[in-house]
């Protein structure tokens, strides 16, 4: 059996059997969300807490593997590689070229560099980007692999530095393509909900996969689909890949061995709970291909309906969540119809939904304060839109 390379065992010492500082990128005011589903996925992260824009905690690199394939409402997770200070860019140039990219990333690695700063004395992030690249590009290059250490995923990585009052912290990033792609989608819509915010919204209005849900205006069917991982116990990255998978600490088995764990806590229901439907037929044709292509058949159950036509009794004898993402600026006119269609949805909850939790997007923060029930207020920013997102229970 040969043995094990210098580099490996760098690698294994200093990275994977180190413990690491990560950070999990949430969508603006749902850090706290993330924070909790964190906590409860994840009792072997050390350290958690929210920060702005995201959640800090400390781990072995198995954790940045299951904070990757669980976390619904993370956009990303980035290893913390180094932190300095500097103020002129040859102390910078030093800095950076200090850092043993080789046990980060493989020498085929295709690199992009993303480069924020605020009070610093280096502004110039285009200059910024260009040190790292030739600081990573001479590493790697000197650096004489006695093994080839394989990798699945893609060899694209992402770096990220960000720099705040002269002191700059760089990292790499975990994830690859950022983590609302889920990987189930073939279909589109205009202007998508995003399927990290659609998770943050169901968390936030109690929803556990086990009761029913409804997503009267679905689109694309993106509540839907969260809803059936949530109630089927699928991880939200079940269906994807990684950047992780293309590091030289990559360890696949133990991958494995991960993804096993998980698939023995899916769950198959006995029937659909969860209820979509939209007045556009080719929308619902896409979702049901989508459902059926996935295996969520038994989770999900697609028609072409109104919602305003929609006859609960039919569905479900249960309370539960309803979803409403109304289509704004898509198929409504000016300003007043958009009103009037918003009312006439307030109206039909409150005659018919009685108990039922809520999940409403508002058009504006004016409109949402004429909702007739007790929400908790949230403003988004979505396809170019200011919204409302609103959670509370109809009363």
């Amino acid at each position: 059996m040969p043995s094990e390379s210098p580099l490996s065992k760098r690698i294994k010492r200093h990275v994977i059997g180190r413990e690491r500082t990560f950070f999990a990128a949430t969508p603006p005011g749902f850090e706290p969300v993330c924070l909790l589903e964190l906590l409860k996925l994840q009792p072997m992260a050390s350290n958690a807490h929210a920060i702005p824009g995201g959640v800090e905690f400390d781990g072995r690199l198995e954790v940045c593997y299951q904070a990757n394939l669980n976390l619904r409402t993370a956009n990303r997770i980035l290893m913390r590689i180094h932190t300095f200070k500097s103020t002129n860019f040859r102390q910078f140039e030093k800095k950076v070229r200090d850092i043993p990219w080789e046990l980060y990333l493989q020498p085929d690695s295709f690199l992009n560099v993303h480069v924020t700063t605020k009070h610093c004395r280096l502004r110039h992030s285009g200059a910024i980007s260009e040190k790292i690249q030739k600081a990573i590009t001479l590493c790697l290059s000197a650096i004489e692999l006695e093994e080839k250490i394989p990798h699945a995923a893609s060899a694209h990585q992402n770096i990220f530095v960000r720099g705040v009052d002269d002191r700059f912290t760089v990292s790499i990033d975990s994830s690859g393509d950022i983590l609302y792609k889920r990987g189930l989608k073939k279909h589109t819509a205009k202007a998508p909900l995003r399927e990290t915010l659609a998770a943050a919204a169901l968390l936030l209005a109690g929803y556990d996969g086990r009761g029913p849900l409804l997503d009267p205006m679905c689109g694309s069917g993106t509540f839907s689909l969260e809803g059936a991982l949530m109630a089927k116990r699928i991880p939200a990255g079940w269906s994807r890949n990684f950047a992780f998978m293309g590091w030289p600490s990559f360890r696949s088995k133990r991958w494995a061995y991960i993804r096993r764990q998980a698939e023995s806590h899916f769950v198959e229901p006995d029937r659909p709970l969860i209820f979509a439907s939209d007045t556009d037929p080719g929308a619902c044709q896409k979702l049901e291909r989508c459902v059926q292509e996935q295996r969520l058949s038994d989770a999900v159950q697609v028609s072409h309906r109104d919602f305003f036509d929609l006859d609960l009794r039919e569905l479900t004898d249960r309370v539960g969540v309803i979803c409403i993402n109304p289509p704004y600026g898509r198929r409504l006119g000016g300003r007043t119809e958009s009103e009037k269609f918003f009312h006439a949805i307030c109206d039909k909850l409150k005659r018919e939904y009685q108990g039922w939790q809520l999940v409403l997007f508002a058009p504006n923060k004016k409109l949402a304060g004429t909702v007739p029930f007790q929400t908790i207020f949230y403003p988004i920013l979505h396809g170019g839109l200011k919204l409302a997102l609103l959670i509370g229970k109809i009363q």
